[in-house]
């Protein structure tokens, strides 16, 4: 797929061109002092948990490509307005951040701002890993500095026209936008919750493709005090669905430990990990620890779903008879050996499209999507997936598409509603095949 996963960036580009300077002043030298000391030594174990942190955080997804070094940088993140590209994390000290101490480091990864003051768009989850904890900073330094290979990759600029590359306008969105406090334990709540929502709203950062965004693109919540958050959001051709207790577009159907089970294995009877969640899958939730797991699943199941936004709960409805609709025919023939005449897939391989979240959401993206463009490759513990969802743009039209995408989100009970031939199109033309060759790091 195309690589603009946090497209949302267009909006903050165009800051510039809606802030006035004068509501700036009170808020630019308002930064929170570093907590830290650069004398932190960076022995065994901490550079150990440093690996663990980035892989929580998931910093591959960005900072890594096919073919160059690890944390080298170079993704393209595309905008209307142009392109940036995610920069060389590695300690070499021109190109990368070998030359950040423990104080630069800290104001980059929880404050968005790199030393010398330069603001980073919030395509960098700053807002989020404000969360962190000082230990896991600390430890996330250490990894990077003694644990990464340098590599003296040079960053690409971006081709952002001026006045809308201008930066310091982001700092006031920050003063709106981005929290400065890392995250505070709930009393009220057991240690496992409390890890879990330290995850999840923290290193996981989750909300940037699972919660909705405001005008100024920036997330409607950020943590469980709105009832907004992980609600579900439209994100660069796909739909993000809701992680709460939502029946049909989110986990309500979901226990804990079969949560835990998509995680660790990118599978479940419910659903297989596609999109933008298998990269996650691959460089990240597959490599937390099964109490990190189980702590994610325990907070995410405590998330009230909206049944006014939800609709009624989905029910299976079995087919009577075959059906003459169109799309049935291209269904039973292009579809069925998989996920079956009866919408309920073959077991944890082959997923069921019957309940499916892509079939029940008013959003039609990722259904779409992935009919069109396939899947990519799911690697767990090391090995492969042999099946894999092919991609059907080069053997369907988009009004083939369209009908039987029509019709299994109207089979078994599924109620998303009818996909236009005209939105097939649009998708076609924005995007790309996925690739059949995953992006797997291994850090050490």
């Amino acid at each position: 797929m195309n690589n603009s996963r946090f497209a949302t960036t267009a909006g903050w580009l165009a800051l510039p061109c809606l802030v006035a300077a004068g509501l700036l002043a009170w808020y630019v030298t308002r930064e929170p002092a570093s907590p830290f000391s650069a004398q932190d030594s960076a022995d065994a174990t901490l550079v150990s948990r440093g690996e663990y942190v980035a892989r929580l955080g998931d910093c591959v997804a960005c900072h890594s490509l096919p073919g160059k070094a690890p944390f080298a940088g170079g993704l393209e993140i595309a905008t209307p307005l142009g392109a940036i590209h995610a920069t060389n994390i590695t300690p070499e000290r021109e190109h990368g951040i070998g030359a950040y101490s423990l104080a630069d480091f800290d104001r980059a990864v929880r404050q968005g701002v790199a030393p010398g003051g330069r603001r980073l768009y919030p395509a960098m989850p700053y807002p989020s890993y404000a969360k962190l904890s000082d230990d896991d900073v600390r430890a996330l330094y250490a990894f990077f500095m003694k644990g990464v290979q340098p590599a003296a990759e040079a960053n690409i600029p971006s081709d952002i026209p001026w006045p809308l590359n201008l930066r310091w306008p982001i700092a006031l969105w920050n003063g709106l936008f981005a929290p400065t406090r890392p995250y505070a334990q709930q009393p009220e709540q057991d240690a496992l919750w409390n890890r879990g929502a330290y995850i999840v709203q923290g290193p996981g950062h989750c909300g940037s493709c699972h919660t909705p965004r405001g005008l100024a693109f920036n997330e409607k919540a950020l943590d469980d005090s709105g009832a907004l958050f992980l609600a579900g959001a439209l994100l660069d051709g796909w739909y993000a669905p809701s992680l709460r207790q939502d029946h049909n577009t989110g986990l309500g159907r979901w226990s804990e430990p079969e949560m835990v089970q998509f995680l660790k294995t990118g599978r479940n009877k419910h659903a297989v990990v596609y999109g933008s969640m298998t990269e996650a899958f691959n460089n990240s939730t597959q490599f937390m620890s099964d109490d990190d797991l189980a702590a994610i699943a325990r907070y995410l199941k405590s998330l009230p779903g909206d049944p006014q936004r939800d609709g009624p709960p989905w029910q299976y409805q079995a087919p009577v008879a075959a059906s003459e609709a169109p799309g049935a025919h291209t269904y039973a023939t292009r579809c069925a050996s998989c996920h079956g005449l009866d919408g309920k897939g073959q077991a944890e391989w082959m997923p069921p499209l019957a309940g499916a979240t892509s079939m029940l959401a008013r959003e039609d993206a990722s259904a779409i999507n992935i009919t069109l463009n396939g899947s990519q490759r799911i690697v767990a513990a090391g090995v492969p997936d042999a099946y894999r969802m092919p991609a059907f743009r080069a053997q369907l039209s988009d009004q083939e598409i369209a009908e039987v995408l029509s019709f299994a989100r109207a089979a078994w009970g599924n109620h998303g509603g009818a996909v236009q031939a005209k939105a097939v199109g649009k998708l076609r033309e924005h995007t790309d095949p996925a690739s059949s060759s995953p992006i797997i790091l291994h850090m050490r």
